[in-house]
């Protein structure tokens, strides 16, 4: 039986400048978000569905259950046994994938326009009913344990930037533990417990659906009703608090790792509410700071005191960027430096380059670069249909707004020399700052990376 559609269908034209992006935005009756957006340019569509569990949802004793779900997506559901997932997506030419993030996990697949209805039906089929079996879960403990020597304990930086960095930038458990999670924690996972996280967080009344690229609307509707629609929801889940202390306390350590062969400081600052004024301005400091061969960390570290040897920093550093930023989060920067360096003296020089801003503010030829950088970095990511779909599916996730793929752009350009002025001032100063200086350590049969800090 046909069943209506809860909300009417509205759509929207996403205009800044010359971008456009057409969607459409409708809810199905269990609760599934769905936007779709046309784009008949290449024959090719993606499915992007993101769901609102992240690692920063996690209880305690339960670390790691986010990543773990992640892996157990791809172990089979009623209809689609195990292997046949990535079997039927591979064969017809398509791609897929899935990542674990803080606040949400999310899955994709890209696909010949044609199989639409291949990729909807997979995601519909797990979604409704995952084989969650004691044979799977033993099996996805050991592969997300492996996951974890070969990507993080045996690669240098690693294990700093994704256990310890968490616990020294914040103050709540919530987000200061790891988002891998511990052996620990997933050795005691059980059937049960993993049966409550599916039924609690992959509801579809707690996910978004976007399709996106050489789609027929009125087709495309038909199968993700037909799929979806039949799917009970669940009591929307309650996320945990995350607020920070208000207080904030500078911290430092330092970390040895004998896996590095270079040292790298990692320094960040608690940053503002997600699409405040302060947001907009932040990011426009960030790409003042460290966007491009034209930045002043380019230009004044790495270059011009042939310091810093490389550098990554965002809005969201590590785990997240601009778009997918949520408070509370840092603005941080990790920089690899030259060994005849401290760490101490680079944090003192990238404090020089904000310093500098606080003082003199931003001259409008440099602002103006920034913004450009900024809009072409936008205008880049539009070009697939996965990032187009990817981004509008997190915007209706965290604001309720897939506009914001586009309108926000006239927000950052709105920002001026005045407002990257005071948050320099508000944000980024010492007595906010945790830092976190990653030194090589000598190579023993025992070696283990060490802390010590003040």
């Amino acid at each position: 039986m046909k069943t209506a559609l809860l909300l009417a269908a509205a759509t929207f034209t996403l205009q800044a400048a010359d971008v456009n992006v057409p969607f459409e935005k409708y809810k199905l009756p269990n609760g599934m978000r769905v936007i779709l957006s046309r784009d008949s340019s290449v024959p090719v569509v993606a499915i992007y569905l993101v769901y609102g569990v992240g690692a920063r949802s996690e209880e305690k004793g339960r670390t790691g259950f986010a990543h773990l779900f992640e892996h157990m997506m791809f172990q089979g559901s009623a209809n689609a046994p195990k292997g046949m997932h990535f079997k039927l997506v591979e064969s017809n030419g398509g791609n897929l994938n899935g990542s674990t993030h803080p606040d949400f996990t999310d899955y994709f697949e890209v696909l010949p326009s044609n199989k639409l209805a291949v990729g909807l039906w997979l995601e519909a089929d797990r979604m409704r009913n995952l084989a969650i079996t004691d044979e799977n879960l033993t099996n996805q403990k050991e592969a997300v344990k492996q996951e974890r020597r070969l990507s993080f304990d045996n690669r240098p930086y690693n294990t700093a930037i994704v256990d310890r960095w968490p616990e020294l930038a914040f103050r709540n458990w919530q987000s200061s533990h790891s988002l891998i999670g511990s052996f620990e924690d997933l050795n005691a996972a059980s059937v049960a417990d993993v049966s409550k996280f599916f039924k609690t967080y992959y509801a579809p009344n707690n996910a978004v659906l976007a399709v996106v690229g050489d789609i027929n609307t009125s087709e495309a509707k038909k199968w993700i009703e037909t799929y979806f629609a039949g799917i009970p929801a669940q009591p929307q889940p309650k996320h945990p608090d995350m607020s920070e202390p208000a207080k904030v306390e500078p911290k430092t350590e330092v970390y040895k790792d004998a896996l590095a062969q270079v040292p790298m400081v990692i320094l960040g600052y608690p940053g503002p509410a997600r699409r405040s004024p302060d947001y907009y301005a932040l990011v426009i400091l960030d790409v003042l700071l460290t966007g491009g061969e034209s930045s002043r960390f380019q230009q004044n570290l790495v270059k011009g005191k042939q310091s810093v040897i490389s550098y990554e920093a965002n809005l969201g550093w590590p785990f997240a960027g601009p778009s997918d930023y949520k408070d509370p989060g840092h603005w941080a920067a990790s920089l690899m430096y030259k060994p005849n360096f401290k760490g101490a003296q680079i944090v003192d020089r990238v404090q020089g380059e904000i310093d500098k801003i606080q003082k003199e503010g931003v001259p409008p030829a440099e602002l103006e670069r920034a913004k450009t950088f900024l809009r072409a970095a936008r205008v880049r990511e539009l070009q697939t249909s996965l990032n187009r779909a990817q981004l509008l599916a997190q915007y209706e996730l965290f604001d309720g707004d897939p506009n914001l793929l586009v309108s926000e752009l006239d927000k950052f350009a709105a920002v001026t020399p005045q407002q990257i002025q005071a948050v320099a001032k508000k944000y980024l100063t010492p007595d906010r700052r945790s830092v976190l200086d990653i030194q090589p350590a000598p190579k023993t049969s025992s070696a283990a990376p060490t802390q010590g800090g003040k």
